[in-house]
């Protein structure tokens, strides 16, 4: 998501100034996408440059507060029509460190899998513990379906990110195996 699409979107609901976009957009992605202050201003000066956003005035701290123009409302509906694209080939760490790391002299690459599988099964059960949390307390307000929102994606993919780390042992396995056995190559999927 950009953090301007995030900001349109906090502004629909009526001028903020930064700060309090800020705090916004952490609650609503359940803290999972840090913003540092600096960021938000820079975006609300790309967009006002844009026409998305205007300065309205300020608060009674003295805050200046931004608001949505037409242009950025359109904006917004358009990024909600939208789907998301997929980066193709997705420029995933993960994948390129094992990548680099077959091969590498001197790594076990069963280490750094198993490294890996460690640190995201920590991880998953520090989301599921998050989840189990909110649904405790039966979510009513938006920010905190947000969070939910947020939080079982985060299951999601650190799940799918386990099993592809155990796809990826099997093969090295099998990899191995073969190799091991007179050099025969392996025909069949995992």
């Amino acid at each position: 998501m950009s953090i301007r699409h995030g900001l349109l979107a906090l502004l629909e609901r009526g001028p903020r100034y930064g700060s309090r976009l800020r705090t916004e957009f952490e609650e609503r992605t359940g803290s999972t996408w840090p913003l540092n202050i600096g960021q938000v201003y820079t975006t609300l000066g790309r967009m006002e440059r844009d026409g998305m956003v205007v300065q309205e005035g300020e608060d009674a701290a003295g805050r200046v507060l931004y608001a949505l123009t037409p242009a950025g409302r359109a904006e917004l509906r358009a990024w909600f029509a939208r789907p998301v694209e997929r980066a193709s080939p997705p420029r995933d760490e993960l994948a390129i460190k094992l990548a680099m790391a077959v091969g590498t002299p001197g790594v076990d690459i069963r280490q750094v899998v198993e490294a890996q599988r460690r640190h995201v099964t920590d991880a998953l059960h520090e989301y599921v513990r998050q989840r189990a949390q909110v649904l405790s307390q039966a979510p009513a307000r938006t920010d905190e379906v947000a969070r939910l929102l947020v939080l079982e994606q985060l299951i999601c993919h650190t799940e799918a990110e386990i099993r592809w780390l155990e796809h990826c042992e099997t093969r090295l396995l099998r990899l191995t195996v073969a190799k091991e056995g007179g050099g025969r190559t392996e025909s069949r999927a995992p």
